[in-house]
């Protein structure tokens, strides 16, 4: 998705899926002579195809996120933590997961501004029934600005000025705080 354009990215997957949804109806015809339980013999494009395909194309940004993090991370803590009681499991939610959750809130919110943004790759997967924020906004503008894309802008425009200045504030309040522990 960094690499090729989202046009290139947004016809590979409606392709995949139609390919795909061709084939299906003889599969689970086939399949439902078998009596195990019935399979929808006709797929469509909507949500499901939707969520495939940002899942797809915003898989490369969290692991560009989360990589760096578990490469920095000392191999030794989760031995260590091992050592001194924890199992597997417990080590990897105590140890692990805090050590690389900045990477995975950054993937997470990359992915999601990825999400709202794109338009290109929903309007060719999310078929007829499903629709995204992008799309709908495209859809309002056809025809003319109206007072709703207005207050769409607005709202996004606020949302994003709130939560840079609560990030900021955060992280003055973190340093005067480091700063006053610093001179004790």
């Amino acid at each position: 998705p960094m690499m090729n354009a989202d046009i290139v990215t947004g016809v590979s997957m409606c392709l995949l899926f139609v390919a795909f949804f061709s084939g299906w109806g003889s599969f689970a015809s086939w399949f439902n002579t078998l009596g195990l339980f019935r399979l929808p013999t006709h797929l469509t494009m909507g949500f499901g195809t939707l969520l495939i395909a940002h899942i797809t194309f915003n898989i490369p940004y969290v692991i560009l996120s989360v990589g760096p993090k578990l490469r920095q991370m000392d191999r030794n803590l989760v031995d260590a933590a091992m050592d001194l009681g924890c199992t597997w499991m417990q080590a990897f939610w105590k140890v692990i997961i805090p050590e690389i959750k900045p990477g995975i809130v950054s993937g997470a919110l990359t992915a999601f501004t990825m999400s709202i943004d794109d338009f290109v790759i929903s309007y060719f997967t999310a078929g007829s029934s499903s629709s995204t924020l992008a799309m709908t906004i495209y859809g309002m503008t056809k025809k003319k600005v109206t007072p709703e894309i207005n207050a769409i802008s607005t709202l996004l425009f606020v949302t994003v000025l709130v939560l840079l200045a609560v990030i900021n504030i955060r992280e003055a309040r973190q340093e005067r705080k480091l700063a006053a522990e610093q001179r004790r």
